[in-house]
């Protein structure tokens, strides 16, 4: 795809830092290059010298590199000028560059959407790459680094040729019934291969739960009644003060969040307000956020005070670990069996081990690293439609064979979008809307 402008952003880190990147692209880049550099760099080779205005004012010196289209990031001619990562120094080239004719700022995600318009990659490659670039945990990085590298987009496109090819057989029986050379019926073979697809599907958007856990974190709550050690716990796992404790019930009185990296997989650690009646308007309310968070989570851990016993349970089907605390103070022969673990914030005692819980029953949850998944809810709502087109082509009469091509056109259709490879004018604002400025 041909562009007429040119952009220029920031691609580095934030200011200040040692070295700063400022991108452009566009068929202005030749220019821009040879204005401020002095110079066309040889392709992929880093040129060092002099940065200037065009009036010849000063700006720094660094690198400048150049790569030409088509075999570039975006596909089409792309510069990077390498310089001190100062405010007032990037500022001053970034406005410099905007001065020249065909530049402006490029917007969120451009460079990215320009890399896809040029066909450099597809939009599920374009989506895992802005995992990539918000990955925060191994496992996340692992997950987003698969997609990027087309394990995704070759999953749906066998898919998709699977359903065309079925599309085809189907219209062969209709417009060639009475050629010799064409079979009678080729329905056992074409509703054999769809059914299986219509599993296949199915087994694999039942996977997002375990994408949502990698790219949003295992969720575990902590439950449990007014001074049982809930925010010690907090604290305790985090190594840091992240939530108030004082020796007075209620501290807590709203949800506190907080958010660790157990071998590589993000765990979300939500800190609620004590469970007990009657509470105040205030701490009322508190409880009841409690309650609803819990009923949503992937883990409670439901403390309580082993001197002071209740009969409190985790609210909903949440799986829970029933944790006795306070250790420090009780003997172990005295402890009740309902604990399924016992722990000390005071001294530390059961911590490590109550981690290494947490862990196991994150890996758990999540699966098998390396597993393809959809990771947007639009691809789960896309591949529920193929599915249920599919559905629909397999259930309509044999005498029907129209209808049923159609609905295999339709589901082959939403395969199409997921990659990008039909109709996806609507989505392109709001998937690279995610990137940042430079990418």
């Amino acid at each position: 795809m041909l562009f007429t402008d040119s952009i220029a952003a920031l691609s580095s880190g934030h200011l200040p830092s040692g070295v700063a990147i400022v991108r452009i692209s566009g068929p202005n880049v030749r220019f821009a290059l040879e204005t401020i550099s002095g110079l066309l760099p040889k392709p992929r080779q880093a040129h060092y010298g002099a940065l200037h205005a065009p009036d010849g004012k000063l700006i720094d010196h660094g690198l400048t590199l150049f790569f030409p289209g088509p075999n570039s990031f975006t596909g089409e001619d792309c510069g990077e000028f390498q310089l001190h990562g100062g405010r007032a120094v990037v500022a001053a080239l970034l406005a410099e560059i905007g001065k020249l004719p065909g530049f402006r700022q490029a917007e969120a995600g451009e460079f990215t959407k320009r890399a896809f318009l040029n066909g450099k990659m597809d939009l599920l490659e374009a989506e895992a790459l802005a995992d990539l670039i918000n990955a925060e945990t191994e496992a996340q990085r692992q997950f987003a680094v698969l997609n990027s590298s087309g394990a995704q987009s070759e999953l749906y496109l066998g898919w998709r040729k699977r359903l065309i090819h079925a599309r085809a057989m189907i219209e062969a029986e209709m417009d060639f019934a009475d050629e010799a050379d064409v079979p009678g019926s080729v329905s056992s073979q074409v509703w054999h291969d769809v059914s299986s697809l219509i599993d296949e599907i199915r087994r694999h958007v039942d996977g997002y739960n375990k994408a949502e856990m990698i790219r949003d974190g295992f969720d575990v709550v902590i439950l449990g009644a007014p001074n049982a050690g809930k925010s010690s716990l907090l604290n305790a796992l985090l190594q840091r003060e992240a939530a108030i404790v004082t020796d007075e019930p209620g501290t807590t009185r709203d949800l506190v969040e907080a958010v660790l990296d157990l071998e590589g997989l993000k765990v979300r650690i939500t800190d609620t307000a004590g469970l007990r009646e009657p509470a105040g308007k205030v701490e009322a309310i508190g409880i009841e956020r409690a309650k609803a968070r819990a009923k949503g989570a992937d883990l409670v851990l439901f403390l309580e005070d082993m001197s002071m016993p209740s009969e409190l349970l985790a609210p909903g089907d949440v799986p829970f670990i029933a944790i006795g605390t306070k250790l420090d103070r009780h003997q172990l022969a005295a402890v009740d069996a309902r604990y399924i673990h016992m722990i000390s914030t005071t001294t530390g005692q059961g911590i490590d081990d109550l981690l290494k819980m947490i862990g196991e029953r994150a890996r758990d949850a999540v699966g098998q690293r390396g597993d393809i998944l959809p990771s947007r809810l639009r691809h789960v709502e896309l591949l529920k439609d193929a599915q249920n087109y599919l559905a629909a082509a397999l259930e309509a009469s044999d005498e029907l064979l129209e209808l049923k091509a159609e609905n295999l056109r339709l589901a082959s259709n939403r395969i199409g979008r997921l990659a990008g490879a039909v109709d996806v004018e609507d989505l392109l604002d709001v998937v690279f809307s995610q990137f940042c400025i430079g990418k």
